[in-house]
């Protein structure tokens, strides 16, 4: 059986920020590979580098050192425009607050991304993959914080992206609702077969991951994989 295709490689990356004469080196050297179809979270408290991590790897950010490369292309070496372009057609984002405007209705949120995608899903059919068919004209007022993150999630994934970047999905939820939300996470990587990076600080998520990798101080501190996956309904926290 052959092994799955490498979407992301990074190598040795590091990331310094300067304020005046105060440095902070948010990653030291990290190495990190996401497999096509894999679930990776990566754990770690707040401050460890995590987010950094995930920015760089969704083309948000770019490294001090090092290289990162989507499908053997090196990514560092990508201007402005090609990495807006490798953002809009290659990866879903999915952060801690869920960014929807508040004036469109849940469809409508969707379809924000589906008018700019290349090949889109119906913005119902994203909204049903993550449990929100009744809910779908509803506005965001109307709509419980875990529902508000779902329809992120369905925007994030209406596009069809090769690789899904969540970034403390359930940290402004409760565990039950965080639960429903891990559950949309999941679906979206088995049935649509993204590769998926979710941040945590939360250890008891790690159970739902493929491989686990432990980040800490700016560096990969432990990686780990999972022999039995847990679904998200058995989780608790």
């Amino acid at each position: 059986m052959n092994a799955p295709e490498i979407i992301l490689e990074a190598r040795g990356l590091t990331k310094i920020y300067r304020t005046g004469d105060v440095v902070v080196e948010a990653l030291r050297g990290v190495d990190f590979t996401l497999a096509a179809g894999e679930l990776v979270v990566l754990l770690g408290p707040s401050g460890s580098g995590k987010s950094t991590l995930l920015n760089i790897l969704g083309g948000l950010d770019r490294p001090s050192g090092g290289t990162v490369r989507f499908r053997g292309r090196d990514m560092t070496a990508w201007d402005d425009k090609a990495l807006t372009a490798y953002r809009r057609d290659h990866v879903g984002f999915v952060f801690q607050f869920y960014n929807l405007v508040a004036s469109l209705t849940a469809r409508e949120n969707v379809e924000l991304v589906t008018e700019i995608a290349t090949d889109p899903m119906d913005p119902a059919q994203a909204l049903d993959l993550v449990g929100l068919t009744e809910r779908r004209d509803h506005f965001p007022a109307e709509l419980s914080g875990g529902e508000q993150q779902r329809v992120a999630i369905a925007r994030a994934v209406a596009k069809r992206p090769g690789v899904l970047m969540c970034d403390e999905p359930t940290g402004a939820l409760d565990s039950r609702t965080g639960i429903k939300v891990l559950e949309a996470i999941r679906r979206t990587n088995a049935d649509l077969g993204a590769a998926t990076v979710l941040i945590t600080h939360n250890a008891a998520i790690a159970a739902m991951a493929d491989r686990v990798v432990v980040i800490g101080d700016g560096r990969v501190q432990a990686e780990r994989t999972n022999a039995e996956k847990k679904v998200p309904g058995d989780l608790s926290w």
